[in-house]
């Protein structure tokens, strides 16, 4: 991961209204209804997801504006999708204005699944699932039927946040690919 004197380089890959914000405005904020309006029916997954990790993620990185949903950004470019329109913007971006996580833990909140203290915890994890008789994660974490399961799933989204520090401090060891995210986007970290 390219860092250097508080800084970090990384890549993301946005939609040209984005774009034209930062570039007219100087900044760029999502939104929770951004998010609601593009993935449309879908989004009650990606809304748990993304409301969960923002109840988190502003305890490490304050929240500039109340409203403010994460943009995603790659310490990789070979991580990014430029596909659909979207254009990657490479950004140098101070690195107490980042949340860094591993990607894969992120995979997992997407997919309403436990992320475990290790892969064997995350194998019994499954394991007692199976013996409950439910097939998938999703179920506990969307229906009303499970709600201690629930709050298992959903407590374990926290270890999302726990490579953030020593990422920032040059030790991305145990993290397979670094993602970022960030409350905005600014003018003066375009490259």
């Amino acid at each position: 991961m390219d860092t250097e004197r508080g800084f970090v380089k990384l890549f993301s890959p946005q939609a040209e209204a984005v774009w034209q914000a930062v570039e007219n405005e100087g900044i760029a904020f999502s939104r929770r209804e951004y998010v609601q309006k593009k993935y449309e029916e879908s989004a009650v997954i990606f809304l748990a997801a993304y409301d969960a990790y923002v109840r988190e993620a502003e305890k490490i990185v304050p929240r500039p504006d109340d409203k403010a949903y994460p943009y995603w950004a790659f310490a990789s470019e070979d991580m990014t999708d430029g596909s659909g329109g979207l254009r990657v913007m490479e950004l140098r971006v101070p690195l107490e204005e980042t949340v860094l996580f591993d990607q894969y833990d992120w995979y997992k909140v997407l997919r309403l699944s436990y992320i475990g203290e290790t892969e064997e915890d995350e194998k019994a994890f499954a394991r007692g699932l199976e013996m409950r008789g439910i097939r998938d994660s999703s179920e506990a974490v969307l229906r009303p039927f499970y709600p201690d399961v629930k709050r298992q799933i959903t407590d374990s989204w926290k270890r999302l946040f726990r490579h953030d520090a020593a990422i920032k401090s040059g030790d991305a060891s145990g993290v397979r690919a670094v993602q970022a995210g960030l409350w905005q986007i600014k003018k003066e970290w375009l490259i």
